[in-house]
């Protein structure tokens, strides 16, 4: 119950976000570009705000790339996961890419992907000084875990198994601090994402060895067939960058 609760709360906050976002930015004197795409705010190297103020990341310069290789505009907007989901969903977004996984329930239920960008695993880390120093050491513990990821997802499939007591947040960054402040023992995260995170932010985390799964493709979304243009640009325009070098050009710029 409390975890339907906390979901329609922030369904509650992600529509009122976007209506928002999106009411301010009818009024901006611009030119129109041919999509608006939306996209997560702290997903580090995925799509995060550099010490410039600069929106970059994986993400973003994929989306750059594969629109300059196919010859399409677009505004690009960082609204965060919830409202990227709703905005699509309203119809005031034409699809979203933040580092969203390919799986079957969300096909099920209304997402369209593109072909997979991206495979990342998920995998579990505690705080640095943690005297949890494999996975069977989470026995009984209390997780965090951000609520509607594979991250949340692989909690789930293993909380029967550690009889784990798992507590859900909105964003990576709070969900850390519950466990480097003691509230919780580990999270579950994109395996990528964690590493980023203690790497360029000095989080005081480790990730637990032999803790991933078998992990997913991450893919652009869509939400109604209308924009099936848009993933057919997006596949096309993702087989060139791989082909010419530009993808690899990325990725390596942002995990080396």
């Amino acid at each position: 119950m409390k975890k339907t609760i906390r979901r329609i709360a922030a369904l509650v906050l992600a529509v009122l976000t976007i209506t928002a976002v999106f009411a301010g930015c009818s009024n901006a004197k611009e030119t129109k570009k041919d999509y608006v795409i939306a996209t997560d705010t702290v997903f580090k190297p995925f799509e995060y705000t550099n010490e410039k103020g600069e929106f970059v990341g994986i993400d973003v310069d994929i989306l750059a790339a594969i629109a300059e290789d196919q010859g399409f505009t677009y505004e690009l907007k960082s609204i965060g996961w919830d409202a990227s989901i709703a905005a699509c969903q309203a119809g005031q977004a034409n699809g979203m890419i933040a580092g969203a996984s390919i799986t079957d329930e969300r096909k099920n239920t209304g997402w369209i992907f593109s072909e997979s960008y991206y495979t990342a695993t998920q995998c579990v880390a505690v705080a640095k000084d943690s005297k949890v120093a494999k996975l069977d050491d989470i026995q009984g513990a209390t997780v965090a875990v951000k609520t509607g990821t594979e991250g949340a997802a692989y909690a789930e499939s293993l909380k029967d198994k550690y009889s784990l007591k798992l507590t859900y947040f909105e964003d990576s960054p709070t969900m850390y601090q519950a466990v480097t402040g003691g509230q919780c023992v580990a999270c579950f995260e994109d395996t990528p994402i964690m590493a980023a995170s203690i790497k360029d932010g000095d989080l005081a985390m480790q990730i637990l060895e032999d803790s991933q799964n078998e992990g997913s493709g991450y893919g652009f979304a869509i939400f109604d067939e209308k924009n099936q243009d848009l993933i057919d640009k997006f596949n096309a325009g993702l087989k060139n960058i791989k082909a010419n070098g530009k993808y690899d050009e990325i990725i390596a710029k942002y995990l080396g």
